[in-house]
């Protein structure tokens, strides 16, 4: 039997369903996203993070040329681990999470200007899954790491970074962690050239609707606010 009209997929309902709950998504961030580069400076966090997601979506390639980097800066950390024996039935199975309270700061370079203009994008929470091989939830594709998602009716709570890292990045950083200096601070920093949109057209990048895929995360630490000046001055720009 012939049918009228080719019937679809119930894979490809699900990307049509998931493409509408975007669009619908960044026409509520429209006019944020909108805002010049001189409005900024008055915007709230909570407009300034709409900004960041609309214009990663829609405008990527003239916001790559400010540089963008996100800067999640960590205030307190919490370690969860479970005995994944009780799950799947394996007794060597340990689940572990690493979940970072932190602050979230965009830098973007201005023509004209030497450094960058440091905003302000409000408070949030890093979950890292920490396994050897990319976890069952949350849900990404091959060659991503996390992605990052904004509850934009929720303030100061607003931006969140769900992935995974590996053990041997854990137990690297972990010293700087629990390092209670308070000259010590540590950053986990995304820069241009590892942030992608869920958009179509990026076939890799998995994650709820409105979304920003990520391929990589960099840890900083830094122990002295001096140092850190130095080095942030020192850093090569990362073109796209």
């Amino acid at each position: 039997m012939e049918h009228a009209f080719p019937l679809k997929s119930s894979h490809g309902l699900d990307e049509n369903l998931h493409e509408k709950q975007r669009k619908e998504l960044l026409q509520s961030l429209e006019s944020c996203g909108r805002l010049s580069v001189a409005d900024l400076s008055d915007a709230t966090d909570v407009e300034r993070c709409k900004w960041l997601f609309w214009n990663l979506h829609e405008n990527l390639e003239e916001i790559r040329q400010m540089e963008p980097t996100l800067q999640g800066r960590v205030t307190s950390m919490q370690l969860t681990v479970l005995d994944g024996s009780v799950l799947m039935g394996d007794g060597d199975a340990l689940q572990k999470r690493l979940d970072l309270s932190c602050k979230w700061v965009l830098q973007l370079t201005y023509p004209g200007y030497q450094e960058e203009i440091s905003h302000n994008i409000g408070d949030g929470w890093i979950n890292l899954v920490i396994a050897s091989n990319a976890p069952a939830y949350p849900v990404l594709h091959e060659g991503q790491k996390a992605y990052l998602d904004a509850d934009h009716s929720m303030y100061p709570n607003q931006l969140f970074l769900d992935g995974w890292i590996t053990d041997g990045v854990w137990q690297e950083m972990r010293p700087h962690f629990c390092n209670a200096n308070p000259t010590c601070r540590t950053d986990v920093v995304l820069l241009d050239n590892v942030l992608f949109p869920v958009k179509k057209g990026f076939d890799f990048v998995s994650g709820p609707a409105g979304s920003i895929g990520v391929m990589n995360m960099e840890f900083r630490a830094f122990s002295h606010p001096t140092e850190r000046r130095m080095t942030r001055r020192g850093e090569p720009r990362h073109r796209s």
